[in-house]
């Protein structure tokens, strides 16, 4: 019989047949996601890690920093074997170093349920067991606008969710500069999983009625086929000049509202004495938009409905807090911040949630414990950590300095493909005394661990899927068994905190079924408090979903910002938009000054590397996840990762579609099947990320992959001193035609 499931990409009724599982879109979504495609192969495939597994060296030498990690042999161990060892090793750096020694990392993306959460359940575990740990801050998709935005609107989570939704869209926009554009690729997926998608049928909606979508950026397919789309093809790290540009449009023709500036917002007048050289015409030469179009473009924003969209990728690059904050003052400018479809929304289109109001009952999550000590790392920092302990960094007007981290405890993320720089990356683990992960299936990052515990998928184990911005939740209901030994975490991290001493606060004496009905007692009991019908677990578990209620479509704190700014002040220090931040200016920092401003990028094309590249989230699986799934490998060549090129940079180089190419620049190299296109930017190569990373000699210093991972050659830097966040979305790369025989591609083969 058909069984409910939930993904962070959709829900699902699961079925085990004859010719294995069976995936059926949940009935009432109106655009399913293919990625749903790829979860049968999760079933038992031979990527699957089936037994405890051991690096050789740290088995037979003992804890240390080793360069044989990644390259070394593997063994296959007992459970009781391996925890007890692990538990003794974990007290050692305990005593010796402190929680200051150990390090918590984990994403947010391994499950879609609410107990079975990778990041609950290793954070819970290592308070309880072992003291606390270092944390880390932010994301890798969004941490410069989390932290700018907090400065000039409050806090991202409250001014981007729940304030523009797509109903809004459809109904009140009349046009739309998406910056980055808003790809349904991205918005296909949401944390806690997704009932229904419904963003393309609200642009297409918006389009009928006469709205225009700008799709500003240099690939084309960042807006949806079907709406008529205006693609402004501009350079990867513009953004900015072309808002500066058309900020100087609406001031030198007086299109821009006075009187919303005044009343909302604080700091315009320094923003437009910076502006008076950023002309059009100067905008003009950074992006290659014509003057005369960027006057045209910002009179029609002016003329109606305007709303300024930041996908997540603008700032995921160099001083990428720059163009959400310069959109905040384009919005601002426009004097539509907080109308109905109008102003100014980061993230729109990049997740699944943004776009949606908010569920009016909390979502219960497993509590994590205290962490005894204060120390946390901006998450895209870790390899700075372990390559330079002890070393001073700046962040947020902070001065902190990176902890001396001995042990990483992995569980539900894959650093190897969303870090930058995996030849740096690598070099870091290496300096790690121990380093495990819990995994079901063998990733790079579960390749260059000691220890790799196997880990159950979702698929096989009960949970409960929810999201704080989707009205269904889902009783998750295990479909399959797991392969071999796997272990859920939960299971794991119980046996090692009974060897800890710290067995009965760690499980509160629940086993897995108790912690769903304790969670759902949680949201059953803010059900029962807005006076509405909460069925019992037992009710709810048989009927496989439950539908929550919503809070009205109002704006969020910027609609209520907006009808009422004295009392409905923004969480900011003037309770208003600050244009110009007096907090920080005064952190002295000159890639990130008071306001905001246009900063060249430090990396461009040149004649070694005379191309952009794009490494953006791709369209065939969630990140890294299930890579060997049948949608997945059905867009691969030869099992390789695609590279689009544009016809020009294609032709000078003799490249025809099909042809492995080689990516290449300092820090290292990859292979990947050339698409022909004039759906990017001339001068723009872009691979997805999400090919596990293959490298043909794991202890080269510059790899080469070759499966297609672009983080070989991507930067590890921070945006700016500001946030620190994630670089990853640009950098530049020769492209040459690979002569002779391609490497094969073994990166879903397990090395024992």
């Amino acid at each position: 019989m058909p069984q409910p499931h939930s993904t962070h990409w959709g829900s699902f009724l699961g079925e085990v047949t004859a010719a294995g599982l069976r995936v059926t879109p949940r009935a009432a979504d109106p655009e399913p996601s293919p990625l749903l495609r790829n979860v049968p192969a999760a079933v038992d495939h031979a990527a699957r890690v089936r037994r405890p597994t051991v690096r050789r060296g740290w088995w037979e030498d003992g804890p240390g920093p080793d360069d044989r990690r990644g390259r070394d042999g593997f063994v296959e161990v007992g459970w009781d074997e391996v925890l007890d060892r692990l538990a003794g090793e974990l007290a050692r750096v305990r005593d010796a170093h402190g929680p200051e020694g150990v390090y918590g990392g984990s994403y947010g993306w391994a499950s879609a349920g609410r107990f079975h959460h990778a990041q609950s359940q290793v954070h819970r575990f290592l308070n309880l067991a072992v003291g606390g740990y270092v944390r880390s801050v932010g994301d890798y998709s969004g941490a410069a606008a989390q932290v700018v935005l907090r400065h000039v609107l409050g806090p991202s989570e409250l001014v981007s969710k729940g304030t523009v939704t797509w109903d809004q869209v459809a109904t009140h926009t009349d046009t739309v500069l998406a910056f980055g554009g808003m790809n349904l690729k991205n918005s296909a997926v949401g944390a806690g999983g997704i009932s229904a998608h419904v963003e393309r049928a609200a642009m297409t909606a918006a389009a009928r009625r006469g709205a225009v979508f700008v799709n500003i950026g240099p690939l084309r397919s960042d807006l949806p086929d079907g709406i008529g789309a205006r693609w402004l093809s501009v350079p990867p790290g513009s953004d900015t000049a072309l808002m500066l540009g058309l900020l100087h449009t609406l001031v030198t023709e007086d299109l821009h509202d006075r009187d919303f500036l005044a009343r909302y917002s604080v700091g315009w007048d320094s923003l437009a004495e910076y502006l008076w050289d950023k002309d059009a015409g100067w905008a003009a030469a950074i992006t290659g938009v014509p003057a005369g179009e960027i006057r045209e473009l910002a009179r029609r924003a002016a003329g109606g409905r305007t709303l300024v969209t930041v996908a997540q990728s603008l700032q995921r690059a160099e001083f990428g807090e720059q163009p959400v904050w310069a959109a905040v003052a384009l919005a601002a400018a426009l004097g539509q911040i907080g109308l109905p479809g109008g102003g100014f929304c980061y993230g729109l289109g990049s997740i699944g949630h943004y776009g949606r109001t908010r569920v009016a009952v909390p979502i219960a999550a497993v509590p994590q414990g205290r962490n005894r000590i204060d120390l946390s790392i901006p998450v895209a920092r870790v390899a700075d950590m372990l390559l330079h302990p002890g070393k001073p960094y700046d962040v947020d007007g902070r001065r902190s300095t990176y902890p001396h981290v001995r042990f990483a405890y992995w569980v539900g993320g894959n650093p190897f493909h969303h870090h930058q720089d995996l030849g740096r990356l690598s070099r870091a683990v290496r300096r790690l005394d121990t380093f495990v992960v819990h995994e079901p299936v063998w990733t790079a990052t579960a390749r260059h661990a000691d220890v790799v515990l196997p880990a159950t998928w979702t698929i096989e184990r009960d949970d409960i899927g929810a999201s704080a911005f989707d009205p269904v939740m889902t009783a998750m209901h295990r479909l399959v068994d797991p392969p071999g030994e796997a272990r859920d975490d939960y299971a794991i991290f119980a046996a090692l905190a009974e060897r800890l001493g710290a067995g009965p606060a760690f499980t509160e004496g629940r086993d897995a079924r108790a912690w769903l009905e304790w969670l759902y007692a949680r949201i059953a009991k803010g059900l029962a408090d807005e006076g509405l019908p909460a069925p019992s677990f037992d009710e709810f578990w048989a009927a496989g979903e439950l539908e929550l209620p919503q809070v009205e479509d109002r704006g969020g704190i910027i609609g209520a910002f907006r009808a009422d700014p004295v009392g409905h002040p923004l969480p900011t220090p003037s309770g208003r938009i600050e244009l110009f931040s007096e907090t920080v200016a005064a952190f002295g920092y000159a890639d990130a000054p008071g306001h905001p401003v246009w900063l060249a990028p430090t990396e461009v094309p040149d004649p070694r590397h005379p191309l952009w590249l794009v490494a953006n989230q791709p369209s065939t699986r969630l990140h890294s996840q299930l890579d060997f799934g049948v949608h997945s490998s059905a867009h691969k060549v030869n099992g390789r990762e695609v590279a689009r090129i544009h016809p020009a940079d294609a032709a000078t180089r003799g490249i025809a579609d099909g042809d492995v190419v080689t990516l290449f620049n300092d820090r290292g190299a990859c292979l990947a099947a050339a698409a022909v296109t004039d759906g990017v930017r001339e001068g723009v190569v872009q691979l997805p990320t999400g090919a596990w990373f293959a490298p043909l000699d794991p202890a080269a210093e510059h790899p080469f992959c070759v499966h297609g991972n672009p983080n070989v050659l991507t930067r590890d830097r921070g945006t700016s001193s500001l946030a620190q966040g994630c670089t990853g979305q640009h950098t530049t790369v020769q492209l040459a035609r690979h002569e002779g025989p391609a490497p094969p591609v073994r990166a879903h083969e397990p090395p024992v």
